[in-house]
């Protein structure tokens, strides 16, 4: 077995910001209410059946709510929702009476302005070190808008269009296909 090095966080952290990723807010409706957080690490999963995940820090106040609830909703943020992310990505008390929202078949807030929302149930959820993975097996789905993404990269919001230059060979599939 290979020997195992230690990796400074900070360096490592440093590393991973150069992998963009887009914004999500997963939310829930628990017995007190409507909760959510800002959320990186989305990715779907599988195709067949339809399956998503995300990875709550295991500090999460929001997490046990969505857990127990056993169903969640994930907004995927638009370009112009950075305030949106900042909200759910802070500790206040009310995030939702900070947005417009709605509700998603199984009753988990969707966020109004998003560029698409994945209604989910709980499927399994594994310990992975300070995080869980959180699989979700997908019910319903939002109608995509036209919108651009709002993306994360190397420590500070942005959007397609600074990195357009940068990522063009990447961006190049033919519109409307989706990667996956």
């Amino acid at each position: 077995m290979p020997e195992v090095s230690e990796v400074d966080t900070a360096r490592f952290r440093q590393a991973l910001g150069h992998f963009c990723t887009g914004v999500t807010v997963v939310a829930a409706h628990g017995d007190e209410g409507p909760v959510g957080f800002a959320c990186q690490s989305f990715a779907a999963l599988s195709l067949d059946p339809p399956l998503v995940l995300f990875c709550p820090s295991r500090g999460s106040r929001t997490w046990p709510v969505i857990e127990a609830t056993g169903r969640f909703a994930v907004s995927v943020l638009a370009e112009e929702q950075r305030e949106v992310s900042a909200v759910f990505g802070s500790r206040g008390a009310d995030k939702f009476g900070a947005v417009d929202w709605t509700t998603a078949p199984s009753g988990s807030p969707v966020l109004a302005g998003a560029l698409t929302w994945v209604d989910c149930e709980l499927d399994v959820v594994h310990e992975a070190g300070d995080h869980y993975v959180a699989v979700g097996r997908v019910t319903s789905l939002g109608d995509p808008s036209g919108g651009k993404p709002l993306l994360f990269y190397r420590g500070q919001y942005t959007g397609t269009e600074p990195l357009r230059n940068d990522l063009a060979p990447l961006l190049a599939w033919a519109a409307p296909d989706d990667w996956l």
